[in-house]
């Protein structure tokens, strides 16, 4: 393994905590941590777009223009892409830029209003030009790989998940966990780990099949996890019976690692990763993008009752075996 201890990167992002929105952006977060563990000198720029809006790109070029003329970086890596990446792609030269496209940023889809598929759609044209402007490439998944624009050179494409905090997400007692939310013990719980406003993430499909099954008699309950700290995560995870995605697309949902680190049984669509993820876990289901047959799996995991044991299915994506990955990136585009 090349030593890259003398390497300093400049990381660019819309994408970081904040007590505004302390949810937004852990693994970027976790990412820039797990790189300085091991030995990296890393700066971030964070382009606060929650706060500021749109108009904080405006400002992006010209931002790490004099970032980089004021102290020495061996590459920019551009942690999401759209208009960011395009931007920053465009206006840096003299040094390699390395950008990492984690899901919506390539796969557009016609949801929500408007306004919000006219944007998705320029991001995505914007993330195909800094893609072939860009010195290389990260991608969470294969399904995003192969949505990268055709004639990329794919020695220059790594497909590098997000990572998992092994010691923040393990298993702990449920009872302990339900008391702590006070939730009710007589109920099954079932986590939905997104902010339900957010289109791509399909809460309406998540929601019928609960309340289809709740139409059955069954006791079930469903709990958005939506703008909490990182650090209360693994509670909610840890109380609930099971965890349901819907979404329309993912890059490598975290959610799905976080779930099977803490043995909590997932039902999902198939989307991103998730398939690779499932793959052989017994007591975790795919189900088809209909409530019908989301509500029968999450019926399975529920009457089944059983913790599962996955967690071990997880280890080789730790925190730290990720940040090595990308480690060696960096080592690849400064030699």
């Amino acid at each position: 393994m090349e030593q890259t201890g003398s390497v300093r990167a400049l990381v660019v992002t819309n994408l970081w905590p904040t007590p505004r929105a302390p949810d937004f952006g852990g693994f970027v977060h976790d990412e820039v941590e797990g790189l300085r563990a091991l030995g990296i000198e890393i700066d971030v720029l964070h382009l606060d777009r929650l706060a500021h809006g749109r108009s904080v790109y405006l400002r992006a070029g010209r931002n790490v223009r004099r970032r980089l003329a004021n102290s020495t970086f061996d590459l920019v890596h551009v942690m999401y892409g759209g208009v960011m990446a395009e931007i920053v792609t465009r206006r840096v030269r003299d040094v390699p830029v390395l950008v990492s496209f984690c899901g919506t940023d390539l796969l557009a889809r016609n949801e929500g209003g408007l306004i919000d598929v006219v944007s998705r759609g320029r991001n995505r044209r914007a993330s195909l030009r800094a893609a072939r402007r860009s010195a290389g490439i990260v991608v969470k998944s294969g399904e995003l790989a192969a949505a990268l624009p055709p004639g990329i050179d794919r020695g220059r494409v790594w497909v590098i998940p997000d990572g998992v905090d092994l010691a923040l997400f393990a298993p702990r007692d449920q009872s302990q966990a339900r008391d702590e939310l006070g939730w009710s013990a007589d109920a099954w719980h079932v986590i939905f780990p997104s902010d339900p406003a957010r289109p791509e993430k399909n809460f309406p499909l998540a929601a019928q099949a609960v309340e289809s099954l709740q139409a059955e008699g069954l006791g079930v309950e469903l709990h958005a996890l939506t703008g909490l700290p990182k650090g209360d995560v693994p509670t909610w995870l840890n109380a609930a019976d099971a965890l349901v995605l819907t979404s329309t697309h993912e890059g490598s949902p975290n959610a799905v690692k976080e779930a099977l680190a803490c043995n909590v049984p997932v039902v999902s669509v198939d989307v991103g990763d998730v398939r690779e993820r499932l793959a052989d876990i017994d007591g975790c289901y795919l189900a088809d993008a209909t409530a019908p047959d989301v509500a029968d799996k999450l019926r399975r995991v529920l009457e089944r009752g059983v913790r599962l044991d996955a967690r071990a299915r997880v280890d080789e994506l730790s925190l730290s075996r990720l940040a090595e990955r990308l480690r060696d990136v960096y080592a690849t585009l400064v030699a």
